[in-house]
């Protein structure tokens, strides 16, 4: 029973919510679309859990949002090659903003302005 609870706490808004959502962002480098499941956990459960966990629902949306559209500029941009470099740096904006996010998730710390359009 108890390692039951432990897997229900990662659907419930809170913390490893969050954490769960960095996961699920990351693993859309592999497996696509698994960041369409984060965005709507981020979207159902913001509002419902503490602020500082609320800072990160709304640093995951814009992270998912913002990196949609330059991905798609991107993948627009590779007829003229430099496309492909822009490709690169979303990946790697994201995978920054997701680390950030998880390590001050792990720390149980707001985002301090989940806002930005950088780190």
């Amino acid at each position: 029973m108890e390692q039951k609870s432990d897997v229900a706490g990662y659907f419930e808004p809170g913390g490893k919510n969050a954490t769960l959502i960095y996961i699920l962002y990351l693993a859309n480098i592999i497996v696509p679309f698994t960041a369409i499941v984060g965005v709507i956990f981020a979207y159902l459960n913001r509002g419902q859990s503490s602020s500082w966990v609320d800072s990160h629902y709304t640093y995951q949306i814009r992270t998912f949002w913002i990196g949609l559209l330059f991905g798609i500029i991107s993948a627009l941009l590779t007829v003229i090659l430099i496309g492909f470099l822009l490709i690169l740096l979303v990946l790697v904006w994201m995978i920054v903003r997701c680390i950030k996010g998880m390590q001050l998730a792990g720390r149980n710390e707001a985002v301090p302005n989940p806002e930005t359009w950088l780190f």
